[in-house]
């Protein structure tokens, strides 16, 4: 059996700065985004499959990869980052002077202490989790590259390690960072995590 090889890649730096995006807060890239993504992928392009989150700060970065090395690109809606509630668009220092209490909760217990408004963590991950064993099943044997977001590929990691999905906040995703994973017959391993580049 071939191992099929899911690399994940994270977004770059978008408009705006640092901020709780969400799903529903569609900034576009920076240049420096656009440059920190295309240094993660360099000049080798291994990928027989790109796989993207609809928002623009990934898909446009997958479209042009897919453009530029004749790769087909997929959009899985799952791939959306978490919904934010009433946190989306706003940034930690505002969310810690307004909601202080809030803030707080939410990084104690993040499972239970949702943001009003936001997407269950559970219900996110079990997304995460179903997209994740639809990439392994219908590009098997293959080496995909998935474009998306910090909590996507916390609950990626989450899925493979078993981890209780409140840990996945401890993992530091950082922008246009890698991760991968080699799934085969003894099942799916974090190769990696964190590089910002694959040389």
């Amino acid at each position: 059996m071939t191992d099929t090889l899911i690399d994940w890649l994270r977004h770059g730096e978008p408009e705006g700065g640092r901020a709780y995006r969400g799903s529903t807060i569609d900034d576009p890239l920076t240049a420096k985004g656009w440059a920190q993504m295309w240094a993660a992928v360099g000049e080798s392009c291994p990928w027989t499959q790109i796989v993207s989150s609809p928002l623009a700060r990934c898909r446009a970065f997958a479209e042009a990869l897919g453009e530029r090395h004749g790769i087909p690109l997929a959009v899985d809606e799952r791939l959306k980052e978490v919904g934010f509630g009433s946190w989306e668009g706003r940034t930690p220092e505002q969310i810690q002077r307004e909601n202080p209490g809030e803030y707080a909760a939410f990084y104690a217990d993040p499972l239970r202490n949702r943001p009003p408004g936001a997407e269950p963590l559970l219900d996110f991950f079990a997304r995460v989790a179903a997209a994740f064993e639809d990439l392994g099943s219908r590009y098997s044997g293959g080496h995909i590259l998935v474009v998306a977001h910090a909590g996507v590929i916390r609950g990626a990691i989450a899925h493979v390690l078993k981890a209780a999905p409140e840990a996945a906040y401890q993992v530091k995703v950082q922008n246009a960072g890698l991760t991968r994973f080699r799934c085969g017959a003894q099942g799916c391993l974090l190769e990696f995590h964190g590089r910002t580049s694959l040389s």
